[in-house]
């Protein structure tokens, strides 16, 4: 198992994780710090650091609730109509001998 130091709103935290995630949770904690940037810019004043913490908490339950609230799915299906539409279009101009543009 292996450990990862994170700096979160200028505290440092040691945190275990699988061999071979230590970079997605550098990533995930760097994030984390972001959104406790972003909490004291909007509570400002100093706050404490459980404060601090649930605040940049919150703000991320707030993105991910707007993720599952998206219409991702469906969009992601538009784009796969599109791509394959034109691969299609693509395969009728190349079984012609019609060159793609």
């Amino acid at each position: 198992m292996a450990e990862v130091t994170l700096t979160i709103a200028g505290h440092s935290y040691t945190v275990a994780c699988r061999d071979g995630e230590e970079d997605r949770l550098q990533k995930l904690g760097a994030m984390v710090d972001a959104k406790t940037i972003d909490a004291q810019a909007a509570v400002g004043g100093n706050l404490g650091e459980a404060r601090v913490l649930l605040f940049a908490a919150l703000l991320l339950a707030d993105e991910a609730d707007e993720l599952r609230t998206t219409d991702v799915p469906d969009q992601s299906l538009d784009h796969l109509e599109e791509l394959a539409d034109r691969l299609s279009a693509l395969g009728d101009q190349l079984a012609t001998g019609g060159q793609a543009s």
